[in-house]
């Protein structure tokens, strides 16, 4: 198993600051994010003046490529994948949209304007037209990818129109793109009720990495928050995490896993003991 740093783990960092704190607490990798990448670029530096800082670790997936309207979306993955190929990761990230969970909540109260301005995305249609329509966006931003050379990872918002595990490998089959793989989120997988059982079941092949994470109950009825659900300390939710990660392994998958947090606690101490902490957290769940 490769540990990875996913850079929620120190929430409020650059992402200079995010390398040296993965780099001095022991990870392997680093899993890249915006908006971390760009405020770093539109300071003025360049993604190849990240290389030095990568000496001596892997940068294990870059992300988060957002779904939106066409040109913007293409725009944006060229350019996440662009610094990706750069920066040597194996793959980049594609959420499902509206990435801002926002929108879904006032969509459902019925107070989303017309002239809302924010993205909603595929909200309300049929499901076979927002399947079919998120595959296009997939397969784009996947043949964007494999021109850079780099895998895609699609993952599933709980809170999206496409956000379950079932339709993430309904798009990828219907793609048929050798490089588009998904990540196991345990929490966007967990509150969309997916269990342990089907994940060991998945084929390791289409797993490109695992991101540990926890999360308390969302109430019935209600959007699926992270920002309330998973405003947790990994371990102090409700996630059974060893049988997460012991379905995962079940499956032969033996790549990238990766810390994400929430935490608005967490997110407020040391750089470093978070960091440490979480590392040894992932140590123990893998071992």
């Amino acid at each position: 198993m490769k540990l990875s740093m996913n850079v929620t783990s120190t929430f409020h960092g650059t992402a200079l600051n995010d390398i040296t704190v993965a780099k001095d607490v022991g990870f392997e990798g680093i899993e890249l994010q915006s908006p971390k990448l760009w405020r770093y670029l539109d300071a003025g530096f360049t993604p190849e003046s990240l290389l030095p800082h990568l000496e001596g670790i892997e940068v294990s997936g870059i992300g988060a490529l957002q779904e939106a309207e066409p040109e913007a979306f293409r725009a944006e993955a060229e350019k996440l994948a662009h610094v990706g190929q750069v920066v040597g990761a194996p793959a980049m990230q594609m959420c499902t949209g509206p990435v801002d969970v926002t929108v879904v909540q006032d969509f459902r109260a019925g107070r989303l304007a017309d002239d809302d301005p924010r993205f909603r995305g595929l909200l309300g249609r049929p499901e076979a037209e927002v399947i079919e329509e998120t595959a296009k966006h997939v397969a784009l931003a996947a043949d964007v990818a494999a021109d850079h050379g780099l895998d895609l990872f699609l993952e599933p918002l709980g809170w999206a129109p496409v956000c379950h595990v079932n339709q993430a490998l309904e798009i990828l089959e219907r793609i048929d793109r050798p490089n588009a793989k998904i990540v196991v989120d345990f929490w966007h997988f967990w509150v969309t009720g997916s269990t342990p059982e089907e994940v060991a079941k998945l084929d390791k092949d289409l797993i490109s990495a695992v991101h540990v994470c926890d999360g308390v109950p969302v109430p019935a009825g209600e959007v699926p928050d992270q920002g309330v659900s998973r405003n947790v300390w990994t371990g102090g939710g409700s996630i059974p995490l060893q049988e997460w990660v012991d379905a995962v392994k079940a499956t032969g998958y033996d790549g990238w896993y990766c810390s994400e947090i929430f935490h608005d606690h967490s997110a407020e101490l040391d750089f470093h003991l978070v960091a440490q902490t979480l590392l040894n957290e992932m140590r123990i769940l893998t071992a």
